[in-house]
């Protein structure tokens, strides 16, 4: 059985490492978390692969040795709930980060990539955000690379805040089949974090025809890895999620398609 639930490995500066291959389902997706003190630093060759770096808490300098973002980052938490700073940098190029405050924790979200594109700071003002979702299904996103944007040629990444007692990325939908304008083929994997950090949430991954279905009880700073199939996700009462979406595939676009069999929530009056 394919394990979809990562744990952090907290002791480290990598603290979670999903690589394309490898133990992971995914191929189009990777993604690693890293914890930065001060002055400290984390640098890596992409070879074939682009990145997003983004500054999730604290404050970081981003280089791929042409451009250099000088102490980017917004939020010493995520649960300020205000948009941060990324960086886009694409195949071919090395970078380094390196922590500009007491604590930087920094996603870097990967996926394949052949054609070279500008190194691209996204500043938070250029995040849009929205509400989704109503009843117990409200949540807000902020989007960092949207299919909207043309910054990347494969990666899609958002945040997402979810408050107790409601349900997010529901009704149920999937991205697994390249069936354009329909359904697009996107791999994701989310990275959670909770408010108050002791809290869980419960996150379902499962195909039509129950090859995957998986129920797991999701802690502060796991990852989940969704190779194919719907993904909804439970936050009990008391706590708030966020979580952190990278979405890849095989064309930049979303579109997904709801559960049949739980779509009729969507015409509730």
């Amino acid at each position: 059985m394919v394990n979809l639930l990562r744990k952090p490995e907290t002791a480290n500066k990598v603290v979670q490492d999903v690589a394309i291959g490898g133990d992971s389902p995914l191929k189009y997706v990777g993604f690693k978390m890293i914890d930065l003190a001060q002055g400290e630093t984390y640098e890596e060759s992409l070879g074939k692969l682009e990145v997003c770096v983004v500054a999730l808490t604290g404050r970081i300098t981003v280089t791929d040795h042409d451009a250099t973002f000088v102490n980017i980052g917004r939020r010493s938490s995520v649960f300020e709930q205000v948009p941060t700073d990324s960086v886009y940098i694409s195949n071919d190029r090395a970078f380094r980060v390196t922590g500009e405050s007491d604590v930087a924790r920094v996603a870097l979200c990967y996926a394949p990539s052949e054609k070279q594109l500008p190194t691209t700071l996204i500043p938070a003002e250029a995040n849009s955000t929205e509400q989704r979702g109503k009843y117990n299904n409200k949540r807000t996103v902020h989007n960092i690379l949207p299919d909207s944007v043309t910054t990347a040629n494969s990666l899609l990444v958002v945040e997402v805040y979810t408050e107790g007692g409601n349900w997010s990325s529901y009704p149920p939908h999937k991205h697994d089949q390249d069936n354009l304008p329909v359904e697009s083929f996107l791999e994701e994997s989310y990275y959670h974090e909770m408010n108050p950090p002791q809290g869980f949430v419960f996150q379902r991954v499962y195909t039509d025809d129950r090859s995957i279905d998986e129920t797991m009880t999701v802690e502060n700073r796991n990852v989940v890895l969704v190779p194919a199939g719907y993904h909804p996700v439970g936050v009990p009462d008391g706590y708030t999620s966020y979580y952190l979406n990278v979405m890849a595939g095989p064309v930049r676009t979303w579109n997904f398609h709801n559960d049949p069999a739980h779509e009729w929530i969507l015409d509730r009056k």
